[in-house]
């Protein structure tokens, strides 16, 4: 570790993992512990390597295997990579501004120069429909749809944590990167280098958790709607799925399933028989996921006990109700209480009723929904947590209420937990953080952007990932326009980590929604569907290698092309199409009456399309068929399973 100071400034850097640093700078005269997303400081070497700091000039140096950081004498940060011989990152001549907001608390500006040529991945999830994240001004604020996640991956051979977990901005100019924090006491980010994209999630993962196992259940069909109303709708949904021989792993129980929000139990009026529901599903091979919402109804039951013992998010500008939304038994509008994930006491009084009401009915799978967390208005500057003020803390929360279910499920006896959410933050991936894409447009262009949003998530970290197939508001199923769109969406996700139909289908209503089964869409929807769903559950064994890579290496089974070619110059341009796993190849078909598309193969390897028998060069562009009823996925000519998968994909 080198520690100095310069210009008024303490600055730290440590060696953290594997060929990564540790970069803190802070105008305070001590060094501010906050919550944050590296935890434990993981090992520091590879065989070999070794950790030097010094001294020399007014320059002080770390030099901890390939990475090189140094703090000159006016207090310019660099990081080099003594392999590749490239900057990682250089400070901007204008440096880093700390403009004081009482105390020891700042709004910080961090400028690093730009590198000509850079591509930057990762960021989380963003509806602006880009993969390459260069160029992009992007907000650091958890929305609906919107998942911030600050960490990027560079073509130049480094990822980039930004340790911060206040809300912000990032610009991502060609003519230089500029980081905002709106609160923070000191400037705190994370660098590692590596000879690929493998190597530089391993050491994200290395610095701040491996994801979870996924269990094997959930790689198949998730069905779910805005809404079941009661026991006995859900399980006649459930009873078709078997009657007509599709596949079925998850039947998820939405919102207002619930006396009052906050109460966090099961209305026993809609739902008399829980646990003989979770018998039957599961007699059925079926496993229940219910919705759970941090919201708290001001006429909840444990409302006064969760504001009497400080367990509620708080505003600056007076009240404590911090959300907006219907709720049972009226479902009118009305204000709403938010508890406080950031709070351990918090935490554990909600897993008291959750393990209560729902995990001692049979209950292991929960949806996360409004977990941004959703308020209203959207001002996290107006919120105080338990962790600190809105503006520093608020990008967390996600994950800590993530935690309180993987811990308490855990302590249950739990090995492998899964929550479906709506939002994450950097870390989440070892409480077992399942993403959605939020609440999206049902259009071709909201397709196109769940492509990139989906990829980007991986890249930020969070493996786990699914979309609403077809859109979230709206769509109706009786429109051909709607059948071909939902088609194509249903056989992208197809070839996603987790394979889930949701939405708030016509006619729209906030309490039920129009029907969203796979039936529901007309014969010839159906069909497409039908073969879809099989093709998915003939490659369940191909995808649960892919999940135990991820939990063990930190490599997302969905990826972009270049993740596994990054010495092909052209494969880091390519936005539409990726890798599920090693060796598959998918190009999804995004825009209306396409009957073929190109496909770019990726170098390095021959690439076999299944539906030809016809095998490829890499490196080479092909123009692929797309009939109605597939869209093109390539099969990677010399993988050990190559027949297999060439007849999975050819069916």
């Amino acid at each position: 570790m080198i520690e100095v100071r310069r210009q008024n400034r303490r600055f730290r850097i440590e060696a953290w993992g594997r060929d990564a640093v540790r970069i803190r700078v802070s105008p305070n005269p001590a060094w501010i512990d906050l919550p944050d997303a590296l935890g434990d400081r993981p090992p520091a070497h590879e065989p070999g390597s070794h950790t030097d700091a010094a001294e020399d000039g007014g320059t002080a140096r770390l030099v901890h295997g390939r990475v090189e950081a140094t703090v000159d004498a006016a207090g310019a940060v660099a990081v080099r990579d003594t392999v590749s011989d490239r900057w990682l990152l250089r400070d901007d001549p204008r440096g880093h501004t700390f403009r004081p907001l009482g105390g020891d608390r700042y709004r910080l500006t961090a400028r690093f120069e730009a590198f000509d040529g850079e591509r930057l991945f990762g960021m989380g999830q963003h509806q602006h429909g880009r993969l390459d994240q260069k160029g992009c001004v992007l907000e650091l604020r958890q929305v609906n749809a919107q998942v911030s996640v600050p960490v990027c991956v560079s073509n130049r051979g480094y990822v980039l944590l930004w340790n911060h977990s206040g809300t912000g901005q990032v610009s991502f100019g060609r003519n230089g990167t500029r980081w905002d924090a709106d609160r923070t006491p000191q400037l705190d980010l994370w660098i590692a280098a590596g000879d690929t994209p493998a190597d530089l999630m391993r050491r994200y993962a290395e610095a701040t958790g491996f994801p979870t196992m996924m269990p094997d259940w959930a790689l198949g069909f998730w069905q779910s709607k805005l809404r079941y109303r009661n026991q006995d709708e859900l399980l006649d949904v459930a009873r078709g799925f078997r009657d007509r021989g599709l596949p079925l792993s998850v039947m998820v129980i939405d919102y207002f399933h619930w006396t009052r929000m906050g109460d966090w139990r099961f209305d026993p009026d809609d739902w008399p028989d829980v646990p003989g529901m979770v018998a039957e599903l599961r007699a059925m091979g079926v496993e229940p996921a219910v919705s759970v919402w941090p919201t708290v109804n001001l006429d909840s039951e444990n409302a006064e006990a969760l504001r009497d013992r400080g367990l509620l998010v708080r505003s600056v500008r007076g009240g404590d109700a911090v959300s907006a939304m219907a709720d049972k038994p009226s479902e009118r509008w009305q204000r709403l209480l938010l508890y406080d994930a950031t709070n351990p006491g918090a935490r554990a009084f909600m897993w008291d009723r959750i393990k209560q009401h729902y995990v001692d009915y049979g209950i292991r799978v929960f949806w996360l929904d409004a977990c941004e967390p959703e308020v209203e208005p959207i001002e996290h500057d107006n919120l105080i947590f338990h962790a600190g003020a809105g503006d520093e803390v608020a990008g967390r929360y996600p994950l800590d209420h993530q935690r309180a279910f993987h811990d308490g499920l855990t302590s249950t006896g739990e090995t492998e937990v899964v929550t479906l959410c709506r939002s994450a933050w950097a870390g989440s991936q070892r409480y077992g953080a399942l993403v959605w894409s939020g609440d999206i447009e049902t259009t071709w262009a909201s397709l196109r952007k769940s492509v990139r949003a989906g990829l980007n998530m991986a890249m930020a970290g969070i493996p786990w990932w699914t979309t609403d197939i077809g859109g979230f508001h709206g769509g109706d199923p009786a429109d051909p326009a709607y059948r071909r769109l939902i088609a194509r969406w249903f056989q992208y996700a197809g070839f996603c980590p987790v394979f889930r139909l949701h939405g708030n289908r016509l006619p729209r209503t906030l309490f039920s929604g129009g029907p969203n089964e796979p039936w529901s869409y007309g014969d010839e929807t159906q069909t497409i569907f039908h073969a879809t769903m099989q093709r998915r559950e003939r490659l369940r064994p191909y995808l649960a290698r892919a999940m135990r890579h991820a939990h063990e290496t930190g490599t997302p089974p969905m990826r972009p092309v270049w993740f596994d070619a990054p010495d092909d110059p052209h494969a880091w341009a390519v936005e539409d199409q990726y890798l599920l796993g090693p060796d598959v190849l998918v190009a999804p078909v995004c825009a209306d009456g396409v009957a073929s598309r190109p496909v770019y193969l990726p170098a390095g390897r021959d690439w076999l399309d299944p539906a030809t028998g016809d095998t490829h060069p890499g490196g080479s562009r092909v123009e692929c068929a797309a009939p109605p009823d597939r869209i093109p996925a390539l099969v990677r000519a010399d993988a050990e399973d190559r027949s297999a998968l060439a007849d999975i994909l050819s069916d």
